[in-house]
Protein backbone atom coordinates (compact mmCIF):
# COMPACT_ATOMS: atom_id res chain seq x y z
CA UNK A 1 0.00 0.00 0.00
CA UNK A 2 1.42 3.44 -1.12
CA UNK A 3 1.16 6.36 1.38
CA UNK A 4 1.45 9.23 -2.28
CA UNK A 5 -1.07 9.76 -3.77
CA UNK A 6 -0.75 9.45 -7.54
CA UNK A 7 0.21 12.53 -9.29
CA UNK A 8 -2.37 13.47 -11.64
CA UNK A 9 -4.48 13.62 -8.66
CA UNK A 10 -2.03 15.72 -6.85
CA UNK A 11 -2.31 18.00 -10.00
CA UNK A 12 -5.60 18.05 -10.71
CA UNK A 13 -6.46 18.93 -5.85
CA UNK A 14 -4.23 21.73 -6.85
CA UNK A 15 -6.45 23.15 -9.82
CA UNK A 16 -9.63 22.59 -7.57
CA UNK A 17 -7.41 24.79 -4.60
CA UNK A 18 -6.96 27.05 -7.59
CA UNK A 19 -10.13 27.43 -8.31
CA UNK A 20 -11.78 28.21 -5.10
CA UNK A 21 -11.08 31.42 -3.98
CA UNK A 22 -12.11 33.23 -1.25
CA UNK A 23 -14.57 35.60 -1.57
CA UNK A 24 -15.81 38.70 0.38
CA UNK A 25 -18.44 41.62 -0.18
CA UNK A 26 -18.10 45.32 0.12
CA UNK A 27 -19.88 48.53 -0.59
CA UNK A 28 -16.62 50.38 -2.12
CA UNK A 29 -13.57 49.09 -3.23
CA UNK A 30 -10.81 51.35 -3.83
CA UNK A 31 -8.04 49.79 -5.89
CA UNK A 32 -4.52 52.15 -5.89
CA UNK A 33 -2.90 54.32 -3.23
CA UNK A 34 -1.50 57.56 -4.28
CA UNK A 35 -3.22 60.73 -3.85
CA UNK A 36 -6.28 59.72 -5.85
CA UNK A 37 -6.98 56.51 -3.80
CA UNK A 38 -5.97 58.47 -0.27
CA UNK A 39 -8.32 61.34 -1.27
CA UNK A 40 -11.48 58.78 -2.12
CA UNK A 41 -10.66 56.63 0.69
CA UNK A 42 -11.08 59.83 2.99
CA UNK A 43 -13.91 61.09 1.55
CA UNK A 44 -15.38 57.80 0.88
CA UNK A 45 -14.93 56.78 4.77
CA UNK A 46 -16.57 59.70 6.22
CA UNK A 47 -19.50 59.08 4.24
CA UNK A 48 -19.52 55.79 5.98
CA UNK A 49 -19.08 53.65 3.34
CA UNK A 50 -16.55 50.89 4.81
CA UNK A 51 -14.13 51.04 2.30
CA UNK A 52 -11.47 48.98 1.28
CA UNK A 53 -8.33 50.04 -0.31
CA UNK A 54 -5.88 47.70 -1.94
CA UNK A 55 -2.64 49.00 -1.93
CA UNK A 56 -0.96 47.64 -5.03
CA UNK A 57 2.67 47.10 -6.49
CA UNK A 58 3.76 50.61 -5.30
CA UNK A 59 1.99 51.75 -2.06
CA UNK A 60 1.66 55.35 -2.34
CA UNK A 61 2.28 55.71 -6.12
CA UNK A 62 4.40 57.57 -8.20
CA UNK A 63 4.89 60.24 -5.08
CA UNK A 64 6.59 57.75 -3.44
CA UNK A 65 9.56 58.22 -5.60
CA UNK A 66 9.60 61.99 -5.46
CA UNK A 67 12.40 63.84 -3.21
CA UNK A 68 10.24 67.29 -2.39
CA UNK A 69 6.84 67.88 -2.92
CA UNK A 70 6.44 71.97 -3.44
CA UNK A 71 3.79 72.73 -5.35
CA UNK A 72 0.51 71.10 -3.00
CA UNK A 73 -1.48 72.98 -1.70
CA UNK A 74 -1.09 73.22 2.68
CA UNK A 75 2.61 72.55 2.70
CA UNK A 76 4.93 75.87 3.07
CA UNK A 77 7.64 74.32 3.39
CA UNK A 78 7.26 71.46 1.12
CA UNK A 79 7.28 67.77 2.29
CA UNK A 80 8.73 65.01 1.02
CA UNK A 81 6.80 62.49 -1.55
CA UNK A 82 6.81 59.41 0.80
CA UNK A 83 5.83 61.55 3.87
CA UNK A 84 2.64 63.42 2.40
CA UNK A 85 1.56 59.34 1.32
CA UNK A 86 2.23 58.06 4.33
CA UNK A 87 0.13 61.38 6.10
CA UNK A 88 -2.65 60.83 3.86
CA UNK A 89 -2.79 56.80 4.35
CA UNK A 90 -3.11 57.63 8.33
CA UNK A 91 -5.68 60.00 7.10
CA UNK A 92 -7.47 57.85 5.39
CA UNK A 93 -7.48 54.94 8.37
CA UNK A 94 -8.50 57.37 10.69
CA UNK A 95 -12.29 57.61 9.38
CA UNK A 96 -12.08 53.64 9.29
CA UNK A 97 -10.61 52.55 5.64
CA UNK A 98 -9.79 49.15 5.58
CA UNK A 99 -6.10 49.48 3.98
CA UNK A 100 -4.31 46.35 2.80
CA UNK A 101 -1.85 45.38 0.74
CA UNK A 102 -2.44 43.37 -2.17
CA UNK A 103 -2.96 43.33 -5.83
CA UNK A 104 -5.57 43.18 -8.13
CA UNK A 105 -5.00 40.65 -11.06
CA UNK A 106 -8.45 40.33 -11.93
CA UNK A 107 -11.57 41.54 -12.77
CA UNK A 108 -15.30 40.96 -13.60
CA UNK A 109 -17.83 43.68 -14.52
CA UNK A 110 -20.15 41.75 -16.01
CA UNK A 111 -22.78 41.98 -13.17
CA UNK A 112 -23.41 43.16 -9.80
CA UNK A 113 -21.86 43.05 -7.64
CA UNK A 114 -18.43 43.70 -9.51
CA UNK A 115 -15.63 41.16 -9.19
CA UNK A 116 -12.06 42.18 -8.64
CA UNK A 117 -9.97 38.90 -8.05
CA UNK A 118 -7.04 39.84 -5.35
CA UNK A 119 -3.59 38.15 -5.73
CA UNK A 120 -5.19 35.68 -7.76
CA UNK A 121 -6.84 34.00 -4.72
CA UNK A 122 -9.51 36.24 -2.83
CA UNK A 123 -12.51 37.38 -4.89
CA UNK A 124 -13.95 41.03 -3.75
CA UNK A 125 -17.60 41.26 -4.43
CA UNK A 126 -18.28 45.35 -4.27
CA UNK A 127 -21.03 47.30 -4.87
CA UNK A 128 -19.01 50.03 -6.05
CA UNK A 129 -15.46 50.27 -7.54
CA UNK A 130 -12.82 53.18 -7.91
CA UNK A 131 -10.12 52.66 -10.08
CA UNK A 132 -6.97 54.65 -8.94
CA UNK A 133 -4.17 52.93 -9.79
CA UNK A 134 -2.18 55.15 -11.90
CA UNK A 135 -0.12 55.39 -14.60
CA UNK A 136 3.69 54.95 -14.91
CA UNK A 137 5.89 56.77 -16.82
CA UNK A 138 8.29 55.63 -19.37
CA UNK A 139 12.11 55.40 -18.51
CA UNK A 140 15.20 54.41 -20.79
CA UNK A 141 15.80 50.99 -19.28
CA UNK A 142 19.45 52.43 -18.22
CA UNK A 143 20.87 51.19 -15.11
CA UNK A 144 22.27 54.57 -14.11
CA UNK A 145 18.50 55.95 -14.57
CA UNK A 146 17.31 54.31 -11.63
CA UNK A 147 20.69 54.99 -9.67
CA UNK A 148 19.92 58.87 -10.18
CA UNK A 149 16.28 58.76 -9.49
CA UNK A 150 15.19 61.69 -7.58
CA UNK A 151 18.72 62.98 -7.30
CA UNK A 152 18.43 64.32 -11.13
CA UNK A 153 16.17 62.17 -12.89
CA UNK A 154 12.52 62.99 -13.48
CA UNK A 155 9.84 61.87 -15.27
CA UNK A 156 7.58 65.55 -14.27
CA UNK A 157 9.26 68.84 -15.31
CA UNK A 158 6.15 70.69 -12.99
CA UNK A 159 6.54 68.60 -10.41
CA UNK A 160 10.36 68.38 -10.14
CA UNK A 161 11.40 71.85 -12.23
CA UNK A 162 11.78 74.36 -10.15
CA UNK A 163 14.45 72.41 -8.25
CA UNK A 164 16.75 72.73 -11.32
CA UNK A 165 16.16 76.78 -11.47
CA UNK A 166 18.97 78.40 -13.30
CA UNK A 167 20.71 75.20 -14.10
CA UNK A 168 21.33 73.34 -16.78
CA UNK A 169 19.12 70.13 -17.83
CA UNK A 170 17.71 68.10 -20.14
CA UNK A 171 14.86 66.51 -22.02
CA UNK A 172 14.21 62.84 -23.69
CA UNK A 173 11.56 62.89 -26.30
CA UNK A 174 10.38 64.54 -29.26
CA UNK A 175 6.46 64.45 -29.25
CA UNK A 176 4.13 66.81 -27.85
CA UNK A 177 4.97 66.52 -24.06
CA UNK A 178 8.39 66.91 -23.93
CA UNK A 179 8.17 70.38 -26.05
CA UNK A 180 5.86 71.19 -23.51
CA UNK A 181 8.55 70.22 -20.66
CA UNK A 182 11.27 71.90 -22.83
CA UNK A 183 9.54 74.82 -22.42
CA UNK A 184 8.28 75.11 -19.18
CA UNK A 185 11.69 74.47 -17.89
CA UNK A 186 13.23 76.76 -20.22
CA UNK A 187 11.36 79.64 -18.26
CA UNK A 188 13.24 78.05 -15.06
CA UNK A 189 16.39 77.21 -15.95
CA UNK A 190 19.89 78.19 -17.52
CA UNK A 191 19.84 76.12 -20.56
CA UNK A 192 17.66 73.12 -21.71
CA UNK A 193 18.87 70.18 -23.91
CA UNK A 194 16.21 68.53 -25.93
CA UNK A 195 17.23 64.89 -26.93
CA UNK A 196 16.05 63.64 -29.23
CA UNK A 197 16.24 60.28 -31.20
CA UNK A 198 14.68 60.73 -34.80
CA UNK A 199 16.52 63.46 -37.17
CA UNK A 200 12.86 65.61 -36.24
CA UNK A 201 10.26 66.38 -34.08
CA UNK A 202 7.00 64.61 -34.00
CA UNK A 203 5.39 67.97 -31.78
CA UNK A 204 2.62 69.98 -33.14
CA UNK A 205 4.11 72.84 -35.85
CA UNK A 206 3.18 75.39 -33.43
CA UNK A 207 5.37 73.27 -30.47
CA UNK A 208 7.92 73.24 -32.68
CA UNK A 209 8.16 76.81 -33.33
CA UNK A 210 7.96 78.00 -30.12
CA UNK A 211 11.07 75.28 -29.10
CA UNK A 212 13.10 76.62 -31.80
CA UNK A 213 12.40 80.27 -31.45
CA UNK A 214 13.16 80.05 -27.77
CA UNK A 215 16.93 80.92 -27.18
CA UNK A 216 17.15 78.72 -23.99
CA UNK A 217 16.49 75.21 -26.01
CA UNK A 218 19.00 73.91 -28.06
CA UNK A 219 17.28 70.34 -29.83
CA UNK A 220 19.98 67.81 -30.04
CA UNK A 221 18.31 65.39 -33.13
CA UNK A 222 19.85 62.01 -33.66
CA UNK A 223 21.21 61.03 -29.94
CA UNK A 224 20.68 58.25 -27.92
CA UNK A 225 21.50 58.66 -24.43
CA UNK A 226 23.87 55.89 -23.11
CA UNK A 227 24.72 56.65 -19.74
CA UNK A 228 24.39 59.54 -16.85
CA UNK A 229 27.24 60.12 -14.76
CA UNK A 230 27.83 62.01 -11.61
CA UNK A 231 29.01 61.94 -7.76
CA UNK A 232 25.59 61.72 -5.91
CA UNK A 233 23.72 63.56 -8.33
CA UNK A 234 23.48 63.79 -11.79
CA UNK A 235 26.03 65.56 -13.70
CA UNK A 236 26.66 64.36 -16.79
CA UNK A 237 24.68 62.79 -19.84
CA UNK A 238 26.73 60.88 -22.01
CA UNK A 239 25.06 60.69 -25.59
CA UNK A 240 25.74 58.90 -28.87
CA UNK A 241 25.38 60.30 -32.12
CA UNK A 242 25.25 58.59 -35.35
CA UNK A 243 24.96 60.31 -38.51
CA UNK A 244 25.78 59.72 -42.05
CA UNK A 245 28.93 58.17 -40.26
CA UNK A 246 29.82 54.61 -39.98
CA UNK A 247 30.31 54.36 -36.55
CA UNK A 248 28.97 56.24 -33.40
CA UNK A 249 30.38 58.95 -32.01
CA UNK A 250 30.52 59.88 -28.65
CA UNK A 251 29.32 62.88 -26.89
CA UNK A 252 28.91 64.84 -23.43
CA UNK A 253 26.73 67.26 -22.05
CA UNK A 254 27.26 68.84 -18.50
CA UNK A 255 23.78 69.07 -17.01
CA UNK A 256 21.82 69.32 -13.79
CA UNK A 257 18.68 67.54 -14.37
CA UNK A 258 17.57 65.06 -16.55
CA UNK A 259 13.49 64.64 -17.76
CA UNK A 260 11.81 61.69 -18.94
CA UNK A 261 8.96 63.10 -21.59
CA UNK A 262 8.65 59.67 -23.60
CA UNK A 263 4.79 58.70 -22.52
CA UNK A 264 3.25 57.41 -19.70
CA UNK A 265 1.27 54.14 -19.78
CA UNK A 266 -2.13 53.84 -17.73
CA UNK A 267 -2.39 50.73 -15.53
CA UNK A 268 -5.55 50.21 -16.84
CA UNK A 269 -4.63 46.33 -18.45
CA UNK A 270 -6.98 44.39 -16.54
CA UNK A 271 -9.91 46.92 -16.46
CA UNK A 272 -9.74 47.35 -20.45
CA UNK A 273 -12.36 44.54 -21.39
CA UNK A 274 -15.15 46.42 -19.73
CA UNK A 275 -14.72 49.92 -19.56
CA UNK A 276 -13.85 52.26 -22.49
CA UNK A 277 -10.33 53.24 -22.50
CA UNK A 278 -8.59 56.10 -25.00
CA UNK A 279 -6.10 54.86 -28.03
CA UNK A 280 -3.02 55.24 -25.26
CA UNK A 281 -5.58 52.85 -22.42
CA UNK A 282 -6.72 55.59 -20.37
CA UNK A 283 -9.83 55.06 -19.12
CA UNK A 284 -12.34 57.41 -20.26
CA UNK A 285 -14.71 58.77 -17.99
CA UNK A 286 -17.66 61.14 -18.51
CA UNK A 287 -16.62 64.89 -18.61
CA UNK A 288 -17.72 66.19 -15.29
CA UNK A 289 -17.39 62.86 -13.18
CA UNK A 290 -15.87 60.37 -12.50
CA UNK A 291 -18.29 57.76 -14.25
CA UNK A 292 -16.86 55.34 -16.58
CA UNK A 293 -18.69 53.20 -19.50
CA UNK A 294 -20.10 50.99 -16.14
CA UNK A 295 -22.53 52.27 -13.75
CA UNK A 296 -21.13 52.17 -10.25
CA UNK A 297 -17.30 51.71 -11.93
CA UNK A 298 -15.54 54.95 -10.92
CA UNK A 299 -12.29 56.22 -12.15
CA UNK A 300 -9.64 59.04 -10.41
CA UNK A 301 -6.29 59.94 -10.63
CA UNK A 302 -3.58 59.43 -13.78
CA UNK A 303 -5.26 56.40 -15.05
CA UNK A 304 -7.81 58.51 -16.71
CA UNK A 305 -5.83 62.13 -16.75
CA UNK A 306 -3.50 61.88 -20.30
CA UNK A 307 -3.06 65.88 -19.97
CA UNK A 308 -2.53 67.28 -16.13
CA UNK A 309 -0.86 64.13 -13.98
CA UNK A 310 -0.38 66.19 -11.01
CA UNK A 311 -1.07 65.29 -7.26
CA UNK A 312 -3.47 67.54 -6.46
CA UNK A 313 -5.40 67.42 -9.92
CA UNK A 314 -5.35 63.36 -8.95
CA UNK A 315 -6.55 64.18 -5.24
CA UNK A 316 -9.46 66.16 -6.59
CA UNK A 317 -10.65 63.34 -8.91
CA UNK A 318 -9.98 61.06 -6.14
CA UNK A 319 -12.86 63.47 -4.30
CA UNK A 320 -15.00 63.40 -7.08
CA UNK A 321 -15.04 59.65 -7.34
CA UNK A 322 -15.80 58.76 -3.72
CA UNK A 323 -18.88 61.59 -4.27
CA UNK A 324 -19.86 59.62 -6.89
CA UNK A 325 -20.12 56.20 -5.22
CA UNK A 326 -21.47 57.82 -2.42
CA UNK A 327 -24.53 59.19 -4.64
CA UNK A 328 -24.82 55.74 -6.59
CA UNK A 329 -25.29 53.53 -3.82
CA UNK A 330 -27.89 56.05 -2.43
CA UNK A 331 -29.53 55.92 -5.49
CA UNK A 332 -29.95 52.99 -5.73
CA UNK A 333 -30.62 52.08 -2.06
CA UNK A 334 -27.63 49.94 -1.29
Amino acid sequence: MSFFKPLENLESNDDQKKEKKESEQVRCLIIGSGPAGYTAAIYAARANLNPVLYEGLQPGGQLTTTTEVENFPGYPEGITGPKMMEQLKIQAERFGTDCRWGIATGVDFSSNPHKVVIDERQVIEADTVIIATGATAKYLGLESEQKYMGSGVSACATCDGFFFKGKDVAVVGGGDSACEEALYLAGLCNKVYMIVRKNYLRASKILQDRVFNHPKIEVLFERNTRELRGDKVVQEAVLIKKKDQPEETEEVIRIDGFFLAIGHTPNSEIFSKYLDTNENGYIKTIPGTSKTSIPGIFACGDVQDPVYRQAVTAAGTGCMAAIDAERYLAEHGI
